[in-house]
Order: structure tokens, then C-alpha cells, then sequence
């Protein structure tokens, strides 16, 4: 199984983290951003979007988006499981992980970056306003949401695909100097799961 990735994506994080979670062993290649390798005619034959992740397992069969992939090895690899089979244990995990992956991230990510440097003309400035505009947007609906849920993960008791989804954001907002003080819930879950051994691998 080969996993194409960047170190700074985080859906390429989510994935490594999962992976990691998993114990499945992995061919990591790398799709350097920093030398447009995305929009490459080769890679553009793996994964159409121009985006990471994507894998390619040994008989040729091609997979792009993580959240995808990850419902695709939660299947093949169900230990730990990252999304639950009970039915609105599962809405539950897919309502946030998708309130980052579909709201938060597709307009804070590289190419929505460089389009509003490069098109747009916005200065360093405006584009971390950008970012830390969509963030606290987010944020403050995930704050929300995990408020309820008591345990010490996001969806509670159990770590779930939810979790493998925050943690990059979190890394995200930071890098972008987002104040993170008026979410102390996702601070605290956060830090908790950045100590565990699997996340730390995901990270080196």
C-alpha cells in the first residue's frame, strides 16, 4: 500500500494519523508542494484533484480524499474502529469530522491560500484574517457541539475519526496564531490526544 502525501497537509495528517492508530504499515511518497509535484502530469494520474492524500494498493486499486480512505481502512482494519456502527453514534462522529473536513479546511487549505495571494492581491495580513475568520467559525460550532458529550474525547467515551480530524486543525490554527482561548474543550482534547504515542508518531 502507498500512501502519497505532504507533510504540511492536514489531510495527509488525519491519514497518518489513523495509520498510525492502526499499526498498518505503509510506503509513504512524498508529493512535494513546495515544487508544485501536485499539479504534475504523473501524480495528476493518481489522484485527478491535485490534492493529498491518495493511496494506491498493490493491485492498482486508486483511493483520493482522506476521509474516504479512512472509511476504507476502518473496514479492512477495524481495530481500534474510528467510526462507530451504531447509527447516530456514527451520524454523531461523521457531523464532526465533516464540520472540519467540508467547512473548516477546504477554504483555509494551500491553493485557496495562493489564490488569495496571488489573484486576489491580499497581503500576509488579510490572508491570516482569512484563516482565522473560518476557524473561529468553526470552532466556535465544534465548541458547541463537543460541549455535551462528556468523556474525553470529542464524541465522548471513545476516540473516534473526529479526533484524527481536530488535531490537525488544532496544528493549523496555531500556525496561524488563531486565539484558541474561548475553546478550552478542543484545547483540552487536543492535548490529550497529541500525548498519545500513536499521534506523536503521526507528528514526527
Amino acid at each position: 500500500m502507498r500512501i502519497y502525501g505532504f507533510p504540511r497537509s492536514s489531510a495527509s495528517y488525519r491519514l497518518r494519523i489513523a495509520c498510525a492508530l492502526k499499526d498498518i504499515e505503509v510506503d509513504s511518497v512524498l508529493v512535494d508542494f513546495r515544487k508544485d509535484e501536485q499539479r504534475s502530469e504523473d501524480y495528476l494520474k493518481v489522484s485527478p484533484f491535485g490534492l493529498v492524500p491518495a493511496l494506491v494498493e498493490h493491485d492498482g486499486y486508486r483511493l483520493t480524499q482522506s476521509l474516504a480512505i479512512i472509511r476504507y481502512l476502518d473496514r479492512r482494519h477495524p481495530s481500534p474502529r474510528l467510526i462507530p456502527e451504531e447509527a447516530r453514534e456514527e451520524a454523531c462522529v461523521l457531523e464532526l469530522s465533516l464540520a472540519v473536513a467540508c467547512d473548516i479546511h477546504p477554504i483555509n487549505n494551500l491553493r485557496v491560500l495562493q489564490y488569495l495571494e496571488h489573484r486576489l492581491k491580499a497581503n500576509e495580513q488579510a490572508r491570516k484574517d482569512w484563516y482565522a475568520n473560518w476557524i473561529k467559525l468553526g470552532f466556535d460550532g465544534l465548541e458547541a457541539l463537543i460541549a455535551d458529550k462528556g468523556g474525553p474525547y470529542c464524541a465522548g467515551r471513545s476516540l473516534s475519526l473526529a479526533d484524527v480530524c481536530l488535531v490537525p486543525q488544532m496544528f493549523n490554527a496555531r500556525r496561524y496564531d488563531v486565539d484558541l482561548s474561548p475553546y478550552p474543550r478542543l484545547v483540552e482534547i487536543d492535548e490529550r490526544l497529541r500525548n498519545l504515542p500513536a499521534f506523536k508518531k503521526a507528528a514526527a
